[in-house]
């Protein structure tokens, strides 16, 4: 049993065990926190000359082993005195994911970082397409934005991302990015502490390799995903029922405007039918006297025309924001729509997120894993053999999604805005 000290608290610690094998003591930490060390009050008492050692960094894996004390052959019979200190972690790099629903997605791990290490600086390297997603968030210090060159210089600037990251001495990176470039490059950085899931075949680069969980140990939605990787590694709390995953909005008036993102990026096969976004918009719109706001990139703003030449054609005001807006001038302008509809996409991760009562469209993908989770968020489908089927395009009919019809969106829209008026689903964060 060791004694706990931290702010000068001292508490016993039960859940320590010890393993001593010739020169070498094994440390069971698995109920230790990150950034716990063992310094120069350890002692053996039993076997003569046994040393002390000046301090240990332990690991977040099941065990550290610590070749400081020297022992003799009648060392499992001795008695070790610990002193325990807690070392907060002073600065934080979070590589964040690269798609924008995934960063959503990840956003209640985020907070758990935040809950754990409330004095920390945080900061979090993003693609410029996700970076704005964290501006807003009292969660986080920084933002570092990650834009290494391609082609020919392609390793140049992953070397230079990496000497640029070693210079700030980062204490700790936390990789929600799977890819092995992302342990890479926080390798390359010196970073003493890497934890991240072993995936990729990067375990080797990283301090903390954590098991990715199997199928059935961790609820399906992929916020729980984020959420494991600190809870394996000893970074948060077990997992709880229902995180809410959910952005900082300034916004508390909203206007009488629809916001349609018809688009998605991973694939046709996500899509619902251009027109019959249209003709449920037209439909909500007459219903409700309001105007058609229409998001996108730029590769859908033709996408986005098409819906908004029917709209326009029936008498409702439309703008088509395709390909004109930042990320965070998106968010800004679907912040303040009454109602979004959308396929499955970053974009419905996103109004989700804000509290915008979201009403999304699936298909081939799963919205028990990706599903949108806020409190207005509602998912219409319509269950067929092959769905969900997780392909880009569809090889067949495109049945999952010919089944959805204006009627029932249309209806489910109404409801959900009369839904809407009712409450707000939490009360929204502001951050300037």
């Amino acid at each position: 049993m060791g004694a706990l000290s931290h702010n000068g608290t001292l508490a016993s610690f039960r859940n320590l065990s010890f393993q001593i094998s010739g020169p070498r003591i094994n440390i069971d930490r698995s109920t230790l926190p990150l950034s716990w060390i063992v310094h120069n009050r350890t002692s053996c008492a039993g076997p003569p000359g046994a040393k002390t050692a000046d301090r240990l960094l332990l690991t977040s894996g099941p065990s550290v082993d610590w070749n400081g004390v020297s022992v003799t052959r009648s060392a499992p019979s001795c008695s070790l005195r610990l002193q325990w200190t807690f070392i907060p972690l002073k600065k934080i790099l979070i590589r964040a994911t690269n798609w924008l629903g995934d960063a959503v997605m990840s956003l209640p791990a985020l907070r758990v970082v935040r809950e754990r290490f409330p004095s920390a600086e945080i900061s979090v390297l993003a693609r410029p397409w996700v970076a704005d997603l964290y501006a807003r968030e009292s969660f986080v210090d920084r933002v570092i934005p990650y834009t290494p060159a391609g082609g020919f210089h392609y390793l140049a600037a992953k070397r230079r991302a990496a000497a640029s990251l070693r210079a700030e001495c980062f204490d700790c990176a936390i990789l929600f990015q799977n890819a092995f470039e992302a342990a890479a490059i926080v390798w390359l950085a010196d970073i003493p502490r890497r934890v991240g899931y072993a995936r990729d075949g990067r375990g080797w680069l990283l301090t903390d390799p954590v098991p990715v969980p199997r199928h059935g140990e961790i609820p399906r939605h992929e916020r729980f995903y984020y959420l494991e990787l600190l809870r394996r590694a000893g970074l948060g709390p077990e997992l709880p029922a229902n995180p809410p995953v959910r952005l900082a909005n300034p916004c508390t008036d909203r206007e009488l405007r629809i916001g349609i993102s018809p688009g998605a990026a991973y694939g046709t096969a996500k899509r619902w039918l251009p027109e019959r976004f249209a003709e449920t918009a037209v439909n909500v719109a007459r219903e409700h006297g309001a105007a058609v706001a229409l998001f996108g990139s730029a590769s859908e703003r033709a996408l986005c025309e098409q819906v908004g030449a029917v709209v326009r054609a029936s008498g409702v005001a439309v703008h088509n924001y395709a390909g004109e807006t930042s990320l965070r001038e998106f968010m800004d302008l679907a912040a303040r729509c009454r109602i979004f509809l959308t396929n499955d996409s970053g974009a419905m991760h996103t109004a989700s997120a804000l509290g915008v009562p979201t009403l999304a469209v699936f298909g081939a993908t799963d919205d028990v894993t990706t599903g949108p989770t806020g409190g207005f968020a509602r998912v219409l489908r319509r269950h067929v053999e092959c769905s969900p089927c997780l392909l880009r395009e569809c090889p067949i009919d495109h049945r999952c999604m010919t089944a959805v019809t204006v009627d029932s969106a249309t209806a489910a829209a109404l409801l959900l805005w009369k839904e809407s008026e009712r409450e707000a689903p939490w009360t929204p964060e502001a951050k300037s």
